[in-house]
């Protein structure tokens, strides 16, 4: 399985661990970078520059290529996180979701790879002459933040017939299955989040993973209900994908009220530090069924693998 990804970065497996923040922080990319894919963490709006720094450390301990996730519509209020990264000097940086465009030379002038993510074909261009390495094609089943508008698969046959820079495929990749449907497709590699999510190198509680590990492959919902309630800068185009629970139903749809509701964001604040996640949210995809227990971040790039044996059944 070589490809654009594996060779530009020495992988095994043409995988990247998705950058989740709040989730994954340098250890669990530490440890997938270790195991033949690429490990990335990724950066809170409200991280500093100094823990930025602590998780670079962390992930780079290995000697194997690593990956660093910011969020752009974040980086005006705090420039300092871009200038953690380029001190840090990850072999990856995705900037996305919003105005990602000025900070990509820079980047790419400290010899870093940038990457962006879209959620359209016209993002996709818009990246591509934007001047960036590699475009992630993040269809509507991806966990966390993003558009909701195509799901993966036609999008990532949109953006590979439309593209010249290399494409990674996101959205519902969870077993070696989806990887090998992905690379055969034209993708040069998946982008995976919740396949990631169950594993002990993550930085969720206990009551988190086992919600996650009961959870079915309807157990999902899309919507900006949890970026109102904490009253996030998120822009409103990327919603989020995270497990439906009593707080999300309650709200959904009546975003502009929950905005000026103090109760309800005390509310969620709460039951974020008790753990109570029929208010708490977890933001996994739809692949969430597929993740049924816990693992190490090894045992699941292993799993990938497999992806080969699959692809190779019509190599006649």
């Amino acid at each position: 399985m070589r490809t654009w990804l594996t060779e530009r970065f020495d992988l095994t497996v043409p995988l990247v661990g998705a950058p989740m923040a709040g989730v994954g922080a340098g250890r669990l990319a530490a440890a997938v970078s270790a195991a033949g894919a690429l490990g990335m963490f990724g950066v809170p709006a409200a991280a500093t520059a100094e823990w930025i720094g602590e998780q670079a450390s962390v992930a780079a301990a290995t000697g194997r290529p690593y990956g660093i996730g910011l969020m752009a519509w974040a980086l005006s209020g705090n420039p300092a996180q871009l200038q953690a990264v380029l001190d840090a000097r990850p072999a990856v940086v995705s900037v996305s979701f919003g105005p990602y465009e000025p900070y990509v030379g820079e980047l790419r002038r400290a010899g870093i790879t940038v990457v962006t993510q879209a959620g359209t074909t016209e993002e996709a261009l818009a990246a591509e002459r934007a001047g960036v390495d590699a475009v992630v094609a993040r269809g509507a089943e991806g966990g966390g933040h993003g558009r909701a508008d195509v799901a993966t698969l036609p999008l990532l046959e949109g953006v590979l017939d439309a593209v010249r820079i290399p494409v990674l495929a996101a959205g519902g990749v969870a077993t070696a299955r989806g990887l090998a449907a992905v690379l055969a497709a034209g993708a040069e590699g998946a982008w995976v989040g919740t396949a990631f999510m169950g594993c002990e190198e993550t930085t969720i509680s206990q009551a988190a993973r086992r919600r996650l590990l009961e959870a079915a492959e309807t157990d999902t919902a899309y919507g900006r209900v949890f970026d109102v309630a904490q009253r996030l800068g998120w822009p409103v185009e990327y919603g989020g994908r995270a497990l439906r629970n009593a707080f999300f139903d309650r709200w959904a749809g009546r975003e502009d009220e929950l905005a000026a509701d103090e109760s309800a964001r005390a509310d969620l604040e709460a039951a974020r530090r008790e753990g109570d996640f029929d208010t708490a949210f977890i933001y996994v995809g739809q692949g969430v069924g597929l993740v049924r227990e816990r693992r190490t971040a090894a045992d699941v790039v292993a799993a990938f693998a497999g992806a080969e044996k699959l692809l190779n059944r019509f190599a006649r």
